[in-house]
């Protein structure tokens, strides 16, 4: 017999947008129960994805920072690495935010229920042996990896992101099927244990979402690292007893045939939305899986409401996080819609890829009449003493006006400078807000308002092709 469960508000998922709604509905007042089919809250992020991945990537850095320690004057070498230690180091940074949440959900008085969730009706799901009846619901329940049908994922040594973050052992040979930000994140580590990584890649550049320019800085930066093969595809995966053999199909349709000892499939996340049986009570899910919503975050049920990943791209954390705030309040009868002019793109990789608002591709493609300014790193006073003076800044701006489209940095710690420029893009800001603004010196963030004096023509920290030079009195 079914146990019936009433709530004002159900949250479907605990990741950073269901924990975050949940906990904003309940310091609204609301009475919120929040299921979650895992056994530990915070969803992808917080457990095998964003969170356990930058933990990887620290480790990466350290490593890489000793490598390269002997050209600063310190003589030092790497003498093993402790694949288990460094693991734990993992297990417990995410431990230590999986707790955090699962403390503010008992101090919110947020109830929750582990196992999945299947609608019944537009007012109630089954759980377990238990039925929530609810007035509201917001469904976040995010988004899994893509699966290829002609590859076989039962075998152990083909990965995807979440096998790839519990290391199960490190490759000699690793193939990364994915040139986007999470194969490039995953490749970053493993040439840092000690793998041999080869990358495919079907379009013509790496983080194909980023522009060109940055992405070269990237693979300048990179091309002693990595194998790769751009503008090719894997046409077969054949597991044998000793090895991964993978086809691979280059642009001018010639055939290579190489072996592996783990491929990491990374072509991208695919929504959960037809996983909740909620096209079953009429709400509307596209061809892809993804739940169509208002900028209130409103499906087409008006008491139901969707968030994250399952609602569309891009498939960010923050961008999760500040519609959760969004569903709540409206939830709650606060007057709002999300409305975000920009949303800021990082691949954390070495060096960092980041982008926020307009790329140059785009501005292009929407027949933009834009200018764009860039610093070159090489001029930056911190980014020399740091010895990574291989980034730049670059700035997109509307040619008539000045407001500033779009910016897109590549560098080490690239994506702690986009707060900045997506503040600015919210405010409509323009290039001579920015020029005006004083940047402490010296820092990497500098290099925004250099940028923007480029733009401006009042630059002294490089020859300035804007100044009159013949105008001498």
């Amino acid at each position: 017999m079914n146990t019936i469960i009433k709530t004002k508000v159900l949250v479907i998922g605990s990741g950073p947008g269901g924990y975050s709604a949940a906990f904003r509905l309940a310091d609204l007042g609301k009475k919120v129960t929040m299921v979650e089919k895992h056994n530990t809250l915070g969803g992808v992020c917080l457990n095998v994805g964003c969170i356990p991945s930058k933990a990887l990537l620290h480790v990466s850095e350290v490593i890489n920072a000793v490598k390269h320690a002997p050209v600063l004057g310190v003589k030092t070498q790497l003498s093993e690495l402790d694949i288990p230690a460094i693991k734990t180091y993992k297990n417990n940074t995410v431990a230590k935010l999986v707790n955090g949440v699962q403390t503010m959900s008992k101090s919110r008085k947020v109830n929750v229920i582990q196992g999945e969730v299947r609608f019944l009706s537009a007012n109630s799901v089954q759980i377990n042996q238990s039925i929530i009846e609810f007035e509201h619901c917001i469904i976040a329940a995010g988004s899994r990896s893509v699966t290829l049908p002609f590859i076989p994922h039962e075998d152990p040594r083909i990965w995807n992101s979440t096998d790839a973050l519990n290391v199960p052992f490190v490759p000699k040979r690793l193939l990364v099927l994915g040139g986007g930000i999470i194969g490039l994140e995953m490749a970053t580590v493993y040439e840092s244990l000690g793998s041999e990584v080869s990358i495919v890649e079907y379009c013509d550049q790496l983080v194909p979402a980023a522009d060109k320019d940055l992405v070269k800085v990237y693979q300048k930066y990179n091309k002693k690292k990595f194998n790769l093969h751009l503008n090719s595809k894997v046409t077969a995966v054949e597991t044998q007893q000793d090895a991964v053999v993978v086809s691979i199909e280059k642009e001018n349709q010639s055939n290579i045939t190489q072996q592996y000892d783990a491929v990491l499939v990374a072509v991208g996340r695919t929504p959960n939305g037809y996983l909740l049986g909620a096209e079953e009570i009429g709400l509307v899910i596209d061809e892809k899986g993804f739940i169509k919503v208002d900028k209130k975050m409103k499906t087409n049920i008006d008491h139901i409401f969707a968030i994250g990943d399952i609602v569309g791209q891009p498939m960010l954390a923050h961008k999760a996080t500040h519609e959760a705030h969004i569903a709540a309040e409206v939830i709650c009868g606060h007057d709002v819609i999300f409305d975000a002019k920009c949303i800021a793109s990082i691949a954390y990789t070495d060096p960092e890829i980041a982008w926020v608002g307009l790329t140059e591709k785009e501005a292009k493609a929407n027949n933009l009449d834009y200018q764009i300014a860039t610093f070159p790193w090489s001029a930056s006073g911190r980014a020399l003493a740091s010895n990574r003076s291989e980034g730049k800044t670059k700035l997109i701006y509307a040619k008539d006006s000045g407001v500033l489209l779009g910016a897109g940095i590549v560098g080490k710690n690239a994506g702690e400078l986009l707060a900045e420029l997506s503040l600015a893009i919210e405010f409509a800001a323009n290039i001579e807000d920015i020029a005006l603004t004083i940047h402490a010196h010296p820092t990497l963030s500098e290099s925004v308002g250099l940028a923007a004096e480029i733009a401006m023509g009042t630059i002294t920290d490089l020859p300035n092709s804007k100044a009159k030079l013949n105008s001498h009195l």
